[in-house]
């Protein structure tokens, strides 16, 4: 037996079977699926949703156009979170896509302030829910941590900021069926909040890292 062939058998010699990751992709909307159950039962438990909301849906196509190009854009993101934790995985393309699809949902809310998708209305108004989609993406953020962690992203803290992105505009985009909606009352109530989780999950997996862990 030469070194070469030696070499080998003792590199594999105490060898233990590894199960694989799962898929990114299916993990991504499995989690999405329990993310979207948990922020939809607290947002009920907390108070009933605007009582026309989802008359609404079926009655002013553009009111349903944002919400899907909201469920798509999220989705799409979810997904990008969990490739962000396999290398190669993530293609440019389907990065872009992603994130022009959340731009122009988001942009729908600021194109709503000169001419909104419905006729702005108090009825529905939450007192919290800034307060809410803060608190109820928490939960989702760290169960989404521990997910992709079984991967061993290359970049955690980028990785980080796009499940807390995620998180946060699961209960943002829930926030235009539960509460009032107003264009200004949903980007500084809802969207902002839901993207200040991406910082809060960036800086926490940030100093985890720092502290050597």
């Amino acid at each position: 037996m030469n070194k070469r062939d030696e070499l080998i058998r003792e590199l594999s010699a105490n060898l233990e079977t590894v199960r694989p990751a799962p898929a990114p992709d299916l993990s991504a909307l499995a989690w999405l699926f329990g993310s979207a159950l948990f922020v939809v039962a607290l947002t009920h438990l907390w108070g009933p949703i605007r009582p026309n909301a989802l008359q609404q849906l079926t009655t002013q196509p553009r009111f349903l156009l944002e919400t899907l190009c909201g469920v798509t854009a999220i989705a799409l993101t979810a997904v990008v979170a969990f490739r962000t934790g396999v290398p190669g995985a993530l293609g440019t393309g389907f990065a872009r896509t992603s994130a022009v699809l959340m731009i122009v949902w988001l942009a729908s809310y600021v194109a709503g302030l000169y001419s909104p998708a419905l006729e702005p209305s108090m009825l529905g108004k939450r007192p919290h829910c800034l307060w809410e989609t803060l608190v109820y993406a928490l939960p989702p953020m760290l169960a989404g941590f521990m997910l992709v962690r079984r991967l061993h992203p290359l970049r955690p803290v980028k990785t980080a900021m796009v499940i807390g992105l995620v998180s946060g505009m699961v209960p943002a985009l829930y926030m235009q069926i539960a509460c009032m909606y107003v264009p200004a009352h949903i980007l500084l109530f809802h969207v902002l909040p839901g993207m200040l989780v991406s910082v809060i999950g960036a800086a926490i997996v940030w100093l985890f890292l720092a502290r050597g862990n």
